[in-house]
């Protein structure tokens, strides 16, 4: 067993532990227990979420790299937020930080995922009549963005509760994207990063999904 195959073990044992404390501790206090089926409800829609991404990374891969079987580690971009994440300084991070590098992550995929969808819409209008007959990558991108703001919405009302509690108010709007850097030369270069943002946005998804578990089952 390779070291991030043993890595993804330990994750998804930690993701069962926390998903049946959740479920079978149900004798906080009254109060609590709004905060805590907020985190299940962000959970819920994290887990819906990557369901849509996993369904277009298939679409993607087969009408845009011409292979439902592409896989490509190696390839990385750096306007996407690192996935590496050390198990105990994960168990580590304050409710606060957790939430915050949540807002932050989910900020910059919605960037990478608009951006790559504006690209995508151009080469769609070219196709107008293909366009017509099936929902195109573009418009299912969307949807995505929709789910990722939505969540960000619900981590900016948990973060806005926090601050009411103990912390200054900051502001966590949703901001619009920038262009990200891009060395592409190719059209080949260009479709694979489309494959490598929904890549690492399924990965990061079932990082989420962790969180709001934990989250839930501090409360």
């Amino acid at each position: 067993m390779g070291v991030r195959q043993y890595n993804m073990t330990v994750w998804w044992r930690a993701l069962i532990l926390l998903y049946c404390v959740l479920h079978f501790v149900e004798f906080s206090a009254p109060s609590a227990v709004p905060q805590r089926n907020k985190y299940k409800n962000s959970f819920r829609l994290t887990r819906t979420t990557r369901t849509r991404v996993q369904q277009l990374q298939r679409k993607y891969k087969e009408q845009q790299l011409g292979n439902k079987h592409f896989e490509d580690r190696s390839r990385q971009l750096k306007d996407l937020p690192s996935l590496s994440t050390d198990f105990n300084s994960w168990l580590k991070l304050t409710d606060w930080e957790r939430l915050h590098a949540a807002f932050c992550d989910m900020q910059a995929y919605w960037n990478m995922l608009e951006w790559k969808r504006k690209q995508l819409e151009m080469e769609e209008k070219e196709q107008i009549a293909e366009r017509v007959v099936r929902t195109t990558i573009s418009q299912s991108i969307r949807h995505i963005q929709l789910d990722l703001r939505d969540l960000m919405k619900q981590v900016s009302s948990q973060l806005s509760y926090m601050q009411s509690s103990w912390m200054k108010p900051t502001s966590h709007k949703v901001q619009e994207p920038l262009n990200p850097e891009t060395s592409s030369k190719t059209v080949w270069d260009r479709r694979v990063e489309g494959y490598i943002i929904l890549r690492d946005l399924d990965l990061y998804l079932t990082k989420l999904a962790r969180d709001f578990l934990l989250l839930a089952s501090k409360i």
